[in-house]
């Protein structure tokens, strides 16, 4: 009969928490029954070394998936050996009161529409077992309150992990202004949600700078690098600062547009004046900063620039760009 996986991660977890010395593959497989079981010579092919790696790589993974913090060392001899040191794997005592719990509460129901529930859900049983009182329950005091962050790209995880690993990726990305997606080669730093919408920050490489993405304009998949990254990851990331002024949010001037009636609504929101003008136009004054042009660019013909001048030219050269393909 064929040991479960929950006692084969029991086994493989004690055996690396209770050595005082890095162990081997062989020595983990010929310690550990259910490896002993599974991968006993003549048990039917299943005894191939190739086998066995492959579920040790896994139940390795697992384990630390579950938050096990398991060292690989390289021995003199160049033998690689792991183990789970205890100083490395005990928490400290956690005391929480009402007002934190329901805080944690919270921030976990933030992502329950996201693949992270699982994980969120994981975490608030983790600090019970570390000391989160029992009769505390960190919805209650709170329940009218249903924090929510949307997130229904499919580069989310896929990026959420390869920033948390520190793993430069590629996908294709389709800029507001051109016709198709073009490769992009970008060492993830964060990522970050603003006005509804996901951005990644990272340092494109292709490009030798820093950049913003928006999740939305990621077509097709993710592809994870093998390399590591070329430059440091800086202490604090301006997502949001950045985002806004390409947006024109940190805008000094104004500029005037003739807008569509009932057309470009988060124009109008913008909108320091607005006046009627007829037969289906309206004449808006919005605020003007640095990428402007590249938003008014996604209107297409709801929205005509009338002042400045050079603003108009910006847009008429990027929609020139995007007829070309």
């Amino acid at each position: 009969m064929a040991i479960a996986k929950a006692e084969r991660l029991m086994n493989l977890a004690l055996c690396l928490l209770g050595t005082r010395r890095p162990l081997s593959k062989r020595e983990l497989r010929d310690s550990i029954e259910a490896y002993v079981e599974t991968f006993r010579p003549g048990n039917g092919g299943a005894g191939s070394d190739d086998s066995f790696n492959r579920m040790f790589e896994r139940d390795k993974d697992d384990l630390r998936e579950l938050g096990l913090v398991i060292e690989t060392v390289e021995s003199l001899d160049g033998e690689i050996g792991y183990l789970a040191r205890r100083d490395s794997n005990r928490l400290p005592p956690i005391t929480l009161d009402a007002e934190e719990a329901a805080a944690l509460g919270l921030a976990a129901k933030v992502w329950q529409q996201a693949r992270l529930a699982g994980a969120a859900s994981g975490a608030l049983q983790k600090l019970r077992a570390a000391g989160l009182p029992e009769d505390v329950d960190p919805y209650e005091a709170h329940g009218a309150l249903e924090p929510r962050i949307p997130v229904h790209e499919a580069a989310f995880e896929p990026l959420m992990l390869a920033c948390r690993d520190r793993r430069p990726v590629m996908f294709d990305y389709r800029k507001a202004t051109a016709a198709r997606p073009e490769p992009r080669n970008v060492e993830p730093w964060a990522l970050e949600c603003w006005r509804g919408h996901w951005y990644l920050a990272g340092f494109d490489r292709d490009r030798g700078a820093e950049r913003v993405f928006r999740l939305s304009r990621i077509t097709g998949r993710v592809r994870s690098r093998g390399a590591s990254f070329t430059v440091p990851v800086p202490d604090v990331v301006t997502v949001r600062e950045t985002v806004a002024s390409w947006a024109g949010e940190t805008a000094d001037r104004s500029a005037l547009i003739r807008l569509r009636t009932d057309a470009g609504y988060p124009l109008r929101a913008k909108a320091t004046a607005v006046r009627e003008l007829g037969d289906g136009w309206d004449e808006l004054e919005i605020p003007y900063g640095h990428g402007l042009d590249a938003w008014l660019v996604e209107f297409g013909p709801d929205v005509v620039v009338l002042d400045p001048a050079e603003l108009r030219a910006d847009v008429v050269d990027r929609l020139r760009a995007v007829a070309k393909g």
